[in-house]
């Protein structure tokens, strides 16, 4: 796996609910992906139960720091519409299949295929969102701030313009 593809993949654990499975990773996530360290030594210094609260707090209240990312408006409104479609799309591509309750455009199964399928398509058609949801976090003080950061830095620029 190339060095982003594990980020990618390291990303995607950082973002799930920090579960005891989660817990149990940091020491690997922590060598795995450096460009974590300072979510991985939060979390790892952070008690479960705040750790997990904290991650409700910041994505299950509402969508302000949606992980969806069909949730983030594009610009054309017609690739808004196709968004579903054409993450469906890329996961049949790659021969995988969405199991569980999540949708196909949660960011952390996305950071999971991309690194699985060295295609940044997805990451890169919704960079604005990214962008913004990563202002969001930084503004909020949240530590998960640092795991878009590090994300965003494999991307290309975001469109001129764009805001949150």
């Amino acid at each position: 796996m190339p060095s982003d593809a594990v980020l990618y993949q390291a990303a995607a654990l950082c973002l799930t609910y920090p579960d005891d499975d989660f817990r149990a990773r940091l020491a690997l996530l922590r060598e795995a992906a450096p460009q974590l360290r300072e979510f991985v030594d939060h979390a790892t210094v952070t008690a479960p139960r705040e750790l997990a609260e904290h991650y409700v707090q910041v994505f299950g209240l509402d969508d302000r720091h949606s992980l969806y990312l069909s949730r983030w408006p594009d610009a054309d409104a017609r690739r808004r519409a196709m968004s579903p479609v054409r993450f469906q799309e890329a996961y049949r591509a790659a021969g995988l299949e969405l199991t569980g309750e999540e949708l196909p455009d949660f960011l952390p199964a996305v950071l999971e295929l991309t690194a699985r399928t060295g295609d940044t398509g997805l990451l890169t058609a919704h960079r604005d969102g990214l962008e913004r949801l990563r202002s969001r976090l930084t503004d909020a003080g949240t530590p998960y701030a640092s795991v878009l950061d590090a994300v965003c830095a494999t991307l290309p620029p975001a469109r001129a313009g764009a805001g949150g």
